[in-house]
């Protein structure tokens, strides 16, 4: 082989070794920060379950809602739907009002009965 060809050869292989010890070191680097990142998310995950289970308690106890998603309504829909609901509340108030004026006729019957059923109808006459 000759000197020159030999040289060039080693000159390739160092540089393929430097590549190789760069990009080694690269991955390495992307691996430590991958592990990193892992870590902190499953840190998060644990903090924020045993922060739901807290509040899990805590909205038992004082009847909190959640959050409502905000519709993407024209005001003109908007209105269509508010006009709606208020028939729907007037409709349901006028209902209970007339449950209430009929149940106040009847003072002396007892709350807790109720009519028997009435007879089931069957072909085998059992």
């Amino acid at each position: 082989m000759k000197l020159k060809s030999l040289k060039k050869k080693i000159r390739r292989l160092e540089k393929r070794l430097q590549e190789g010890q760069e990009r080694l070191a690269r991955l390495k680097q992307r691996l430590g920060t991958a592990e990193s990142a892992k870590a902190l998310k499953a840190a998060r995950k644990s903090a924020a379950r045993a922060s739901s289970k807290s509040s899990k308690s805590a909205k038992k106890t004082s009847g909190a809602r959640k959050t409502k998603r905000k519709l993407n309504l024209s005001p003109e829909r908007r209105a269509q739907l508010a006009a709606a609901m208020k028939a729907r509340w007037a409709a349901k108030r006028a209902a209970q009002t007339q449950t209430n004026s009929t149940s106040g006729d009847n003072q002396h019957s007892s709350p807790g009965t109720t009519p028997p059923p009435p007879p089931e109808n069957r072909p085998d006459g059992v």
